[in-house]
This record gives C-alpha cells, structure tokens and sequence, in this order.
C-alpha cells in the first residue's frame, strides 16, 4: 500500500490527466484531501439543492399529478442509486476512482445545466396552471428533455456515490496509527461538510428555487458544478492513485460462468485428479491462507482447468421511509399553511431540514456523551451493535409512518371542513415525522453503510459504496411498485383511488403510511429473527490469529472508521452468515 511518504507516480495504472517527472511534495495526505473535500461539498451543495426540490419543481412546473409524478421521483431515485454498481465496476476495473468521479461530476454538470434550461426556456414546459384551473400535460419532447436531463445527473450520482469516499480514504496509509487517525478526521470533516453543503442546499438555494426564480435557483448548482470540477482537477498532482484491481462483480460472473460450462465435470473427494486455477497473488505472500469454505462446491468446477490456454484468458424495508418523506412529505407541505407572518411562505423543501438537524443531534450525542460517558463509567469503549442500532432504526421507521398518517388524517379532515385546497393545519406540524425519518438515516443508515463496509477488504470500497446505494435503490422500486399497486387495487369499480391526483384532499394517504409502517413491522420481525443467527466474520477466523485480531479490534474500535489490519483480517474469516 501506497503511504503519505511515498512519492507521486502512475504506475499504479491510473493517473491525473497530465504527468509530472517528480511533485516537489509527496502525494496524499490531507494535501490531497482538501481538493477532495472542496469538489465534494461543492457537489453535494449543488446535487442536493435539486434532489430536496424536484418533487415541488415537477409539480408546479411539469404539473404532474400523483402516481406519475411519484413514479418519476421514485425512479430517478432508485435508478441514481442502481448506476452506482455500474460506477464501482467501471471505477475498479477500468477507470480507477479518480476518472470515474471526474466523468461524473461532468455528466452532473451537464444534466444540471440542461435543467437549468427547462427553468429559462418556456417551450421546454408546459403552460403553467393554479389547482382550480385544467393542467396541461407536457409532451413527450417536453418530457424527453426533461427525462435526458435527469439521466445525465442520475449517470453523474452513480459514478460520483461509490468513488469520492473510498477515493479520499485511499489518500491515508491505514496500516499505521497516524493513517487511522487521518481517516477518522477525514470522515468527520466530510460529514461536517456534506452537512454544511446540504443546509445551504435546503436553506437559501431552495427558497430562491420556491421564492424568486427557479433560473436562478438552478444556474447555483450549476456554477457549484463548475467549481467542483475546477477544485478536483487543481488539485490533481497531489493525489495517490491505487492500482486497478478489477471489479468483483466481473469476478463472480465469470466465475458462474465458468461453473455452469463445465457443469458436467465431476468433483469427488479426490481432486488430485483436476488441476485448478490458483493464481498466487502479490497481496497472498502476505497473509495467511483462509479457512476452507465447504458451502458452494459447484462455483469449484470454475478453477477446473479444461483447457491451458484459460490461464491465459481468466480475469436492500426502513428505507422506504425517506422515499415517502421526499414525495408525499413535500406533497403534504403544499397543501398546509405554510405562512409565517404576512409575507413570509416556508418552502415545503425546507422541511427535510428536520431531518438534517436530528441526524446531526443523534450524531452529536452518541460521539460527544454516550460514548465518552460510557467509557468514563466502564473503563472501557462501549458501543451499541451494529444489530442494535439497525434494528432502533427500523422502529424508527415505523413510528415515523404511524405519526405521518394521524398527521395526513388531521390535514385532509381539517382542509375538506374547511372546503380549500390547503388545510388550515400548519407546516410545522410535519416536523416530527421528518425528524424520525431522520433518526432512521441516523441509526440504520449508517450502521449499513458500516456493515458492509467492515466486511469488504480496502480494495474493495467503491463494493461497499455500490451495495449501500444498491439497497436505496431496490427501495425506490419498491416505492414505487407498491405505489401503483395500491393505486390499481384502490381504484377498481370505479371508486377513487387512494393515492393519485392533482389534490391529496381527495386521497387515503393516511392509509398507505399505515400500510408502510405496517410492512415496517414485518421487516423488523424478520431483521430480528435472521439478526440474531448473525456470526460476525472475526468470529470465524483461526484461534491462533485471535491474538492478533484482538489488538486490531481493540485500535480500530477508537474511531467509527474500521481500520485497514481489521478489514484484511475480516477478508480472511470469510466463512461467515450475513444479514
């Protein structure tokens, strides 16, 4: 691996755009990590700004209704969050990290600017329309502009989601204390940014979007799009680039591949008789052979060796909840008093910011009491699970539906005894079930993002990044699906559908955040049962090397980031259950 004092060089199979002979400073290092951290936060101030105000733009801008509209913020979500397994695979197996993010972040820029485009040109929109009035639809040239727009950012976030992490944690050497300790602070600095980026995001980019011109609102992020490229490519001499690796995902096709090709093949207790492809690695000197996995015996058929020349030829439930929030959340804002005084409207957007400030307090108590309290009292670290913090986030999940659907009943009675379009219920009284919704980011969010983390060596973190997005993204689909489904079920013999519309006050949404909450409890019943048969994968690994993993657990367990000796020891106890 590649540390602070080695020098600058691109024979690791990727390097900046232009070559330098020899950098009069090494490589890496928080050096190359404020580049980094401002193109991230830069980004995220832009990226954000549109993700927390699409579903008010598509609205009043696009005048779609209920089921389209859902569906088209659903799956622009979803499939965001799909393309960065495509992203990972380019970034590990053809790019490397510091291409992938600089394509994204231009493909970004380019779909942020054709947005930019449907806010200025009036031909690329259809004719606006108030709720009393008939809404027109837009076109399908309309809408083909539009759609292009959002895949060229959806291209953008998938490239950019796996890679800017695991690209900025390749800049410290983690196989010493010093390198630890710099990724904890780099972690802790990127999230202090992401969430400075997104208030400013949710904040004064938003209300200028609501309040002023959405032109203006979206040529912002645009300009932010501009610098983030600029500060990316300053600074990229100063960058270590690790060598490609490969993707795993290629990996296991070709093994499955090669598995159901010779199929035929017959495996017995005497293998002696195949030869089998058992290339040594570099990295293999180093350590210990793992312990032989007996599941899985036919993928063995893949390192037969049929023919000599192949040695030659070889080479995700409590996530719904934030996709409610983000659609029919900002859908309920629209529809209640959002007055403060006589002039001032608060933007629907703003309402996510509820959920901001309780991820950043549940952060604030666990890190800076909880923990050091703990430790004062027990002589030691003492940390909830990661079981435990997934499972208090599920619940979370369910709490939030069960409050957001008493909410929606009181809105919708109040708006129809009223005879209005808009409740008379205020905006604020949406707060807590943002602020729940935060609290499951806070608790399972982030105890997955670590999990899958944990269980993937180094050379694997744009994996870790991919299948975190993954699991967002079935759960966009799944939104979705569920979505129609009520709809189509809802809506027979000629009854109204519970969801679908121009004016909620004619829906059920009530019903269908019980339905969520009630599929909450289910999930946590099956979390809770396959959790507690969970083996973490140190527990598998060889008795004579728990000496040596209980010095790697007992560095790494001081900081939230695992450390590389712990993540290399986890590769090696790969006989393990998963969740």
């Amino acid at each position: 691996m590649e540390t602070e004092s080695h020098s600058h060089s691109n024979t690791d199979g990727q390097g900046p755009l232009s070559l330098e002979s020899e950098p009069k400073k090494p490589a890496g290092g928080w050096r190359a990590v404020k580049y980094i951290l401002g193109n991230e936060s830069f980004e995220k101030l832009a990226s954000m700004s549109l993700v927390s105000n699409i579903t008010l733009y598509l609205r009043t801008k696009y005048n779609m209704n209920g089921i389209l509209l859902v569906n088209v913020v659903t799956i622009w979500f979803g499939s965001s969050n799909l393309l960065s397994i495509a992203g990972a695979i380019v970034s590990d197996a053809y790019l490397g990290r510091f291409l992938t993010l600089l394509i994204g972040t231009i493909c970004a820029l380019l779909g942020m600017g054709c947005m930019t485009l449907t806010a200025s040109i009036p031909q690329l929109r259809p004719q606006e329309c108030n709720e009393q009035s008939l809404c027109t639809e837009p076109h399908k040239l309309q809408l083909g502009f539009l759609f292009a727009a959002l895949g060229l950012i959806a291209i953008g976030a998938g490239c950019i989601r796996p890679c800017n992490i695991a690209f900025g944690a390749d800049q410290f050497d983690t196989t010493t204390e010093k390198g630890r300790s710099q990724l904890e602070s780099f972690f802790n600095w990127w999230y202090l940014l992401f969430t400075v980026a997104l208030l400013i995001a949710l904040t004064g980019v938003v209300y200028i979007q609501t309040n002023i011109s959405w032109t203006i609102g979206f040529a912002i992020p645009t300009a932010c799009f501009v610098v983030s490229v600029t500060i990316f490519l300053i600074g990229q001499h100063t960058y270590i680039y690790k060598r490609i690796q490969g993707s795993v995902f290629i990996d296991m096709a070709k093994v499955i591949a090669a598995s159901f090709r010779k199929r035929k093949i017959k495996l017995g207790s005497d293998d002696n008789q195949h030869s089998f492809y058992d290339p040594v690695q570099e990295q293999d000197l180093e350590m210990p052979k793992p312990m032989k996995v007996k599941r899985f015996n036919c993928l063995d058929k893949a390192a037969v060796i049929t023919d000599p020349g192949e040695l030659d030829a070889q080479g995700i439930g409590c996530f719904l909840v934030m996709d409610q929030l983000s659609t029919f959340g900002v859908l309920q804002a629209i529809q209640m008093n959002r007055s403060v005084g006589n002039h001032f409207k608060i933007p629907p957007a703003w309402m996510t910011i509820s959920s901001m400030i309780a991820l950043s307090i549940w952060i604030y108590v666990y890190e800076g009491i909880y923990i050091p309290t703990a430790k004062k009292i027990l002589k030691r670290r003492s940390s909830l699970t990661l079981q435990q913090r997934i499972g208090i986030g599920i619940v979370m999940s369910i709490l939030c539906m069960v409050v957001a659907g008493v909410v929606e009943k009181r809105r919708r009675e109040q708006a129809i005894k009223q005879g209005s379009f808009t409740s008379p219920v205020h905006i604020l009284v949406l707060i807590p079930q943002f602020f729940l919704a935060g609290l499951t980011e806070a608790f399972a969010a982030v105890a997955i993002m670590e999990f899958v983390t944990v269980q993937m060596p180094e050379s694997m973190r744009s994996i870790a990044g991919s299948i975190f997005f993954l699991s967002l993204s079935i759960a966009s689909y799944l939104s979705s699906l569920i979505v129609n489904v009520i709809h189509s079920i809802t809506g027979r013999n000629g009854k109204l559908p519970w969801l679908g519309g121009h004016d909620l006050n004619k829906n059920r949404l009530d019903y269908y955040y019980y339905i969520i909450a009630t599929l909450g409890a289910i999930n946590l019943i099956y979390f809770t049962f396959f959790s507690s048969n969970y083996v973490p994968s140190s527990k598998a690994i060889k008795v004579s090397e728990e000496s040596q993993l209980e010095n790697s657990v007992n560095q790494s367990e001081a900081r939230d980031v695992p450390s590389n000796e712990m993540m290399q020891d986890e590769e090696r106890g790969l006989d393990s259950k998963t969740i």
